[in-house]
C-alpha cells in the first residue's frame, strides 16, 4: 500500500514539475482544483448509490489524487505537505475516539453527544467564537440549512415538538403566496429553511430524502416516457396524468 501511496505522490510531483510537467496541472491553485475535488465527492456518492463496486473504487482514486494535488500545491508554497494532511486526521481521529484509543469508558447511547462534544471541543480550540462556525459555506444548500439548524439546537434553540416547525412552514408558504415579484426568492429561501426544520423534527435528513425523491421522481418519468404512444411532450396533460397514475399503480 505505502508503495502506491509513494507512487502517487511521485506522479503528482512529475506532473508539476516547472519544466516537464504538465501545463494543466502546473497551472492549477487551490481555488480552481475545489470544483473538481467537490465533483469526484459526489462521483463517489454516486458510485455508492449504484452499488458499483469497480467505479467506488475507481471515483476514490480520483478523490484520493484531489487531496494528493492540493498537498502537493501547498508542499511547493512551503506551508504543508502529504504527510501533514495524514498526521492531522490521523490525531483527529484518536482524539475523537478516546474509548477506542484511549482510557474513555465505550460511550453506549451517549455516542452522538460524546462526539459532537468532542468536535466543539476541537472547534474551541482553533477559536470558534459561535455555535455556527465551521459550517462549510461550500456544502450544498438543503445540507448545510440541516447542519446550521442541528448546531442551534444543542445549544437549546428549537422547536420543541414538531408543531412548531408545521406552523412555520404554513407560514411561510402564506408569505411567499403574498410576496411581491423582488420579495419571492428571500421567502422562497425561508419556506425551504422551514421544510429542512419540520422534517429534521421528524428524524430525517432532508438531503437523504430528498435524493431518494429525486431518483423516484426520475425513475417514475422515465417509465411514463416508455410507455407513452408518440412523443410525451405532445401529450395533454390529462393524458400525462394518466401515465403518471398508471406508474405508481404498477409500483406499489
Amino acid at each position: 500500500m505505502a508503495d502506491q501511496i509513494h507512487r502517487l505522490l511521485s506522479i503528482m510531483r512529475t506532473l508539476r514539475d516547472p519544466q516537464r510537467g504538465c501545463e494543466w496541472d502546473r497551472a492549477q491553485r487551490f481555488e480552481t482544483i475545489v470544483p473538481h475535488t467537490i465533483e469526484e465527492a459526489y462521483e463517489v456518492a454516486d458510485a455508492v448509490a449504484r452499488e458499483d463496486i469497480d467505479d467506488i473504487r475507481s471515483e476514490l482514486g480520483d478523490l484520493l489524487f484531489q487531496v494528493v494535488f492540493q498537498a502537493r500545491i501547498a508542499e511547493e508554497a512551503g506551508q504543508f505537505d502529504f504527510d501533514d494532511v495524514a498526521r492531522a486526521i490521523c490525531d483527529k481521529l484518536e482524539f475523537r475516539h478516546p474509548h477506542v484509543f484511549g482510557e474513555a469508558e465505550t460511550p453506549g447511547k451517549m455516542r452522538e453527544e460524546r462526539w459532537e462534544a468532542l468536535k466543539a471541543e476541537e472547534r474551541k480550540r482553533s477559536g470558534a467564537t459561535s455555535a455556527l462556525d465551521g459550517v462549510a459555506l461550500a456544502l450544498p444548500a438543503l445540507m448545510r440549512a440541516e447542519k446550521l439548524q442541528k448546531r442551534a439546537a444543542r445549544t437549546g434553540f428549537d422547536w420543541p415538538d414538531p408543531s412548531g416547525p408545521t406552523a412555520k412552514l404554513a407560514e411561510e408558504l402564506q408569505e411567499l403566496a403574498e410576496a411581491a415579484p423582488d420579495q419571492r426568492e428571500e421567502e422562497a429561501g425561508d419556506l425551504l429553511f422551514s421544510a429542512v426544520n419540520l422534517v429534521r423534527a421528524y428524524g430525517v435528513s432532508a438531503e437523504t430524502a430528498l435524493r431518494h425523491a429525486n431518483a423516484k421522481f426520475e425513475r417514475r418519468f422515465r417509465a411514463m416516457e416508455a410507455r407513452a404512444i408518440g412523443p410525451f411532450d405532445q401529450l395533454s396533460l390529462d393524458r400525462q396524468e394518466e401515465l403518471w397514475q398508471s406508474v405508481k399503480r404498477d409500483e406499489q
